[in-house]
């Protein structure tokens, strides 16, 4: 009898456990909040001090790069009739005749709108040429909020670059990558403040390196990015990943005024030699030889039964310049400027640009299909007036 009550206790327990666990999975699947309710919730979060490191993020170049990079408004005055409704009337046209144009002008501001890089900690600031060019009055602001007038300090328009400079101290420069070193596919941020909206890092590719021929400066040898560049951007900063200065925004390939994703920037190592040479002489001096050159087309190096389409064909000889003196003539082809190799004629220019006038130098150019060395001195780039390259 005891055994048997025993069995019988031990089966209503084990089926009152049961019973209990079907209770709990019931109410765990179909009502969780009752059994969760004054439970504490533990979640790991990650410390104030610990940098975030996010996979295709790129908040620590943007954060170390975008004090650098400044907003800036120019003005100049024009000139503004206040008679001008009467200069337009016929009827005062018909009587009063060129007395009209005799009539007193007002001075009414105008301005632009574009972007700066702090370069040194003394207030130099690069930024384009043409943001700055014919401007009377400059106005900077940084990206903590500071106002500030500024002045040119130099501009070389044949790079559409310019130096300007504010009076202070301690401001945030940005830091000079080679950009030399960048490869097509490398990710780039442009920095600015497009169309006036604020200051805006956009994010893309270099898309090509090296481009010329697109008649925007006399020295083209562009990066060519997808990062949107937009009006206003002129003058800002393109970054590496590690927001470092690879070029300066400058230009756009558009048809409504938008970015269309054709952006070009100046690369930093030119950008940095010419500013350099403004800052050691207050202007920017080139070599010139005095040659007027042209691309080499398949059917002249077919012509001139060239192994490859290379070099710059020499088109024109000035009296008297260095390529006069040493014997250069109109057909000869310039295959290499001191051991580089002449790629076509913009590139020339730019191989020629960077020696210095009065130095020899070394060229290696083809002549009745043959390859000779000529030894040339450098002369000095003389103003745009009536010159050949």
């Amino acid at each position: 009898m005891i055994n048997q009550l025993h069995k019988r206790l031990w089966l209503i327990f084990a089926q009152a456990v049961t019973l209990c666990l079907a209770l709990l999975f019931v109410l765990r699947i179909f009502f969780p909040d009752i059994l969760s309710r004054g439970q504490t919730i533990v979640v790991k979060q990650v410390e104030s001090s610990a940098r975030l490191s996010l996979t295709g993020s790129y908040s620590y170049a943007a954060k170390k790069a975008m004090p650098s990079v400044v907003n800036i408004f120019t003005s100049k005055k024009v000139a503004v009739n206040p008679h001008q409704k009467y200069l337009e009337d016929p009827n005062f046209r018909q009587f009063f005749g060129d007395q009209l144009d005799d009539l007193d002008g007002q001075s009414q501001p105008e301005n632009s709108l574009g972007s700066g890089v702090i370069v040194s900690e003394q207030g130099l600031i690069l930024t384009n040429n043409h943001v700055v060019a014919a401007a009377d009055e400059i106005e900077i602001a940084l990206a903590d909020g500071r106002k500030m007038s500024a002045k040119v300090v130099g501009t070389d328009p044949d790079t559409d670059l310019a130096l300007i400079k504010v009076n202070a101290d301690h401001l945030p420069a940005i830091t000079f990558a080679s950009s030399d070193r960048l490869s097509v596919g490398d990710v780039v941020l442009a920095i600015g403040n497009p169309f006036g909206v604020g200051q805006t890092v956009t994010q893309g590719i270099v898309s090509a390196l090296g481009r010329n021929h697109l008649g925007i400066n006399i020295f083209e040898n562009f990066i060519q990015t997808d990062a949107s560049i937009n009006p206003g951007n002129s003058g800002g900063a393109l970054i590496d990943t590690d927001g470092n200065l690879v070029g300066v925004n400058s230009a756009i390939y558009s048809r409504n005024g938008g970015s269309m994703g054709i952006g070009f920037a100046i690369p930093a190592t030119l950008a940095r030699q010419v500013m350099e040479q403004i800052v050691s002489q207050g202007t920017v001096t080139r070599g010139w030889i005095g040659i007027e050159a042209q691309d080499i087309t398949p059917e002249l190096a077919e012509s001139f039964k060239l192994s490859k389409q290379q070099g710059a064909l020499i088109a024109g000889v000035l009296r008297n310049s260095p390529a006069d003196n040493a014997g250069l003539r109109a057909g000869d082809i310039l295959l290499e400027i001191e051991g580089k190799p002449v790629v076509d004629s913009p590139g020339m220019l730019n191989l020629i640009a960077v020696l210095k006038p009065n130095q020899k130098a070394r060229l290696k150019i083809a002549r009745a299909e043959k390859a000779l060395n000529v030894t040339i001195i450098i002369g000095k780039r003389p103003k745009p007036s009536l010159m050949k390259e």
